[in-house]
Order: C-alpha cells, then sequence, then structure tokens
C-alpha cells in the first residue's frame, strides 16, 4: 500500500512589513520552518526590512543583516526574482514588485499588513489574494494547534532571553500586533 501522496504546502510571500517586527517575523520563519507554509521573499522586500530596521541605529541595522542572511540560508529556495512585468497594477504603485515576485514564485498568497493596496479583487486576477499574519496565523493554530504552540513557546522563551525579562503569552503577541493568535496562545498555554 502507497502512502498518501504529500500535499502540496501553502506558498506564501511575506512582505517586508510582516518581516520587520521581530516577534512576527520569529514567529512565521518558526511556523515555516515546522513545515506549515513556504515562504517566499524577494531582494527588495529583504532590503526595505533591512532600511526600515536602520533607522534604529548601526546596531539595528547589522542585526538585521545577519538574520536576513540567517533566513536566506536556512530557506534557499525562499529568493523570488521578480520578472518585471510592466502590465501589473496596484493602487500603490511601489508595491508593485511584491506582486510581481508573488507571481514570480507561483505564491498562493500574499502575507501583509497593508490590505489597502493589496485589493484582493486585484489580485485575484493572478490567482491569488492578501491575508494578515494574525488571522492567518490564528487559522494554522486552530488546524495545527501542538505545532502552533510549540512555536509560540520558543519565541516567548527566546524574547524573554534577549529582553532579560518575563514576557507573558497574550501581551506579548497582543503588542506584536497579532490580538487573535495572543489570544488563543494564552488559553492554550494556560
Amino acid at each position: 500500500m502507497n502512502p498518501d501522496p504529500p500535499q502540496p504546502r501553502l506558498r506564501v510571500l511575506l512582505d517586508a512589513c510582516v518581516i520587520y517586527p521581530s516577534v512576527m517575523r520569529e514567529v512565521l520563519v518558526a511556523v515555516a520552518e515546522a513545515g506549515l507554509f513556504v515562504p517566499l521573499w524577494s531582494r527588495r522586500i529583504i532590503d526595505e526590512w533591512c532600511h526600515a530596521a536602520a533607522r534604529l541605529g548601526t546596531g539595528a541595522a547589522k542585526l538585521a543583516g545577519v538574520e536576513a542572511a540567517l533566513m536566506q540560508a536556512h530557506f534557499p529556495d525562499a529568493m523570488i526574482t521578480p520578472a518585471g512585468r510592466r502590465d501589473l497594477w496596484l493602487p500603490d504603485p511601489d508595491d508593485l514588485h511584491v506582486l510581481d515576485a508573488a507571481i514570480a514564485g507561483d505564491a498562493d498568497m500574499i502575507l501583509t499588513l497593508n490590505a489597502r493596496d493589496f485589493p484582493n479583487r486585484v489580485l485575484g486576477l493572478h490567482d491569488l489574494y492578501r491575508r494578515d499574519p494574525d488571522g492567518f496565523l490564528r487559522e494554522l493554530a486552530e488546524e495545527h494547534p501542538n505545532t502552533m504552540l510549540a512555536v509560540l513557546l520558543k519565541v516567548q522563551a527566546h524574547t524573554a532571553q534577549i529582553s532579560a525579562r518575563p514576557q507573558p503569552m497574550r501581551a506579548l503577541y497582543k503588542r506584536a500586533g497579532m490580538p487573535r493568535l495572543a489570544k488563543w496562545a494564552a488559553i492554550r498555554a494556560d
């Protein structure tokens, strides 16, 4: 008897705005490492993250560069080279590179906090849709509760270690912009 064929995994393009906040990035990377989705990004997306981190000072810029290199080493197939399409449209032309990368990477969705500039009616023309990280991760938590709880506990412990102070689960993830996931995690962690 042959085992079931592996299920295709969701291919998710991460916008810079979900990579830049460190706790959100750590959760997303850990969930991808657990095999719950395939992460994708482009050089420009990584550069936008590093540029945003540089506003916090040289130390933050260097740390972002190191973290970006580690992410790329861990996910060597995640780096997508956009095709440079000129037939694309979004409300903000500065975001066209994200749509271009998602199409080039055969992504299923774009994970972003920027709903206004990535309307699903436009993304649907390219067989894509937009999700916010809180809703996406909360959905994964319902589907894979043990994996997600392990990830959230790991990130919580890492954050507490770095900050040298306790990081209550619900407060940590709520501050990180994931209130629905925070509530789910706080209930499960008790």
